[in-house]
């Protein structure tokens, strides 16, 4: 494991979705991952920010990453994707420059697909 800030401060996912909602025309995926993200913000400053990932939102044009802002105040928010620049998992050190949205989705549904597999495990062992 690379360590980084956000490797200093993974840890469980309280209070975190577990299932795929729909929120009006959002479809809201679990995803969990302590990211840092260079993005550019809606006034064009750049900055890099760390960020412990719980969903991933894909509504009509846009996709937005959710999670808790390490940085600033430990308050949840949205980042949309098309303004992140460069992503590096802290846990694997993987650094994404490019396909960002693509990548997103893929671990979201790789994450989908091992709960569901835990989950038939639990029900077939109670």
């Amino acid at each position: 494991m690379v360590s980084t800030l956000a490797t200093s401060l993974l840890r469980p996912a309280r209070n975190a979705p577990v299932e795929e909602r729909i929120e009006g025309n959002w479809h809201v995926y679990p995803l969990e991952g302590a990211l840092e993200l260079d993005y550019i913000d809606q006034t064009g400053r750049a900055s890099r920010r760390w960020v412990l990932a719980r969903e991933l939102k894909v509504g009509p044009g846009k996709m937005l990453l959710g999670g808790i802002d390490i940085l600033t105040d430990d308050g949840y928010r949205g980042f949309r994707v098309d303004r992140i620049q460069r992503l590096e998992d802290a846990e694997t050190g993987l650094v994404v420059e490019h396909n960002i949205l693509d990548w997103l989705m893929k671990l979201a549904e790789r994450q989908a697909k091992v709960r569901r597999k835990h989950l038939t495990r639990m029900q077939a062992s109670a």
